[in-house]
């Protein structure tokens, strides 16, 4: 039954959906990962498979009535491959994958992050779906400690709280996917079943992830293009791989000539990964080109932000509430007018 906050995060208030249901096909042959990453990983699935054999036919489900759930944190830097493998496993299991978008999710009136967080869980279970929480640690970052914690900050807690307890009450699967793992509450550690690093790909992974990002019959490839080569001179991510074939093919298709004689060449696979590599340079500096961005300015950024987005929530109130008290006031004096 529809309710405002699954509205909320159905998008249908507000514009963007927070929380998006993927019908899934990628599979694992979709993705290329380093041996020790793809042994993590069907440790992963195992798990998953063995979930009702050990809790429902060998009986410990009866002694453990919390805790039932499968929650897998997926950590590694941008471009490895987390959000396929997370749909990948849930095409394994033939379910749909709700994945989170915390950033919408989260509300700035006080007290309704929390309630989407539980809605969500709510949702993962009756849609009986593998669920998804893309960028976790702005989720399930460290609860502050502090006696007079302000407001952003024990809303914070609080959300972390909901998010614990309800790990506690789902027996479905969670899948955690991070680029800051240190950035994760103590809490989460406990009732995480498998950690799996996505690290970068060697270049042999590389190669094989150059060559996939073409189609085998349909792209155009000049004689000269040599994926080995290029695998050896950049160490980049799989995500990186991808854009620079997209921005490669979008330069040759962009030459004069005629189009069936158009054809991507090594030049163009180069200029184009570097043009990658040189947008992340770009984008790691900070407003005031004093170089990277510390993970501690990126905080105390973030902290900032909070503070605004509270202030103004306060100020809202504050102007509603003297509104509210104008309007009694005009209707007193109207009464005893009359």
């Amino acid at each position: 039954m529809p309710t405002p906050i699954r509205d909320f995060i159905a998008g249908r208030i507000g514009g963007r959906r927070a929380v998006e249901t993927i019908a899934t096909h990628r599979t694992f042959a979709d993705v290329i990962l380093p041996p020790r990453t793809r042994a993590a990983l069907d440790e992963a699935l195992s798990l998953v498979k063995s979930h009702e054999l050990i809790f429902t036919q060998w009986g410990l489900g009866e002694r453990h009535s919390s805790g039932l759930g499968l929650a897998f944190n997926f950590a590694g830097p941008p471009g490895t491959g987390k959000t396929i493998c997370a749909e990948a496993i849930a095409t394994a299991l033939g379910k749909k994958l709700l994945a989170v978008r915390y950033a919408e999710m989260e509300s700035m009136w006080a007290g309704e992050t929390p309630k989407n967080v539980a809605a969500v869980f709510r949702m993962a279970s009756e849609e009986d779906a593998v669920l998804f929480f893309d960028e976790a640690d702005a989720i399930a970052s460290r609860r502050s400690t502090g006696g007079a914690a302000q407001g952003y900050q024990r809303e914070s807690n609080t959300v972390v709280s909901v998010l614990l307890r309800e790990l506690e009450a789902f027996n479905g699967v969670v899948i955690f996917a991070t680029n800051l793992a240190v950035n994760f509450d103590p809490a989460f550690e406990r009732r995480i079943r498998t950690h799996v690093l996505f690290e970068m790909p060697g270049v042999d992974e590389r190669e094989k992830i150059w060559k996939v990002q073409i189609h085998p019959l349909k792209t155009p490839l000049a004689e000269d293009v040599d994926f080995r080569v290029l695998a050896e001179r950049y160490a980049v991510s799989g995500g990186d791989i991808k854009n620079a074939v997209l921005k490669a093919a979008t330069m040759a298709a962009g030459v004069a000539g005629i189009d069936s004689v158009k054809k991507i060449n090594q030049a163009q696979l180069e200029r184009a990964i570097d043009e990658v590599v040189s947008g992340k340079g770009v984008m790691q500096q900070s407003l005031f080109g004093e170089g990277e961005e510390s993970s501690e300015d990126r905080l105390m950024r973030a902290i900032g932000a909070a503070e605004v987005r509270w202030q103004k929530s306060a100020q809202a109130a504050i102007a509603l509430a003297g509104f509210a008290a104008v309007l009694g006031l005009i209707a007193a004096v109207i009464a005893l007018v009359r």
